[in-house]
């Protein structure tokens, strides 16, 4: 049996070429990149949700002007119709009056005083038909 061991000595150890430092900048230029794809990702990113966000809030801003609109257009439809009757019971006052009035003065010769009373409240009448009629045509 040969139990013989085989040593290297130091005259049969060659030695390993030693690899160059190029290493170290390939390793820094490569850790560069990717902070800059994770920068210029993010950057992308945050555009596209800004653009989605805006897209977003434009819908609902328009839902809820629209909405706004058509209460706004109930109310004033409402408006008019409450002035409109308002005007027609005015005027069907006023009617009355001046069928008083025309009766008064066709049996009235001395009594100028219940003339002169329902004048003024005729007259009153139609300054507030007039009143109604400039806030109706505001609203309009």
């Amino acid at each position: 049996m040969n139990t013989d061991i085989q040593t290297s000595t130091q005259s049969d150890y060659e030695p390993r070429p030693r690899k160059n430092r190029s290493s170290v900048p390939l390793f820094l230029a490569v850790w560069v990149l990717l902070i800059a794809a994770g920068l210029l990702g993010t950057i992308w990113y945050t555009g596209k949700i800004k653009q989605k966000l805006t897209v977003e809030i434009g819908h609902q801003t328009a839902q809820q002007i629209a909405a706004m609109q058509t209460d706004y257009e109930a109310q004033l439809k409402k408006l008019e119709t409450n002035f409109s009757s308002e005007i027609s019971k005015v005027q069907g006052k006023v009617d009355a009056l001046n069928e008083l009035l025309e009766f008064s003065k066709d049996n009235a010769s001395s009594k100028t005083d219940n003339s002169n009373k329902l004048y003024t409240q005729i007259s009153d009448v139609q300054k507030k038909l007039n009143e109604l009629q400039k806030d109706l045509d505001v609203l309009k």
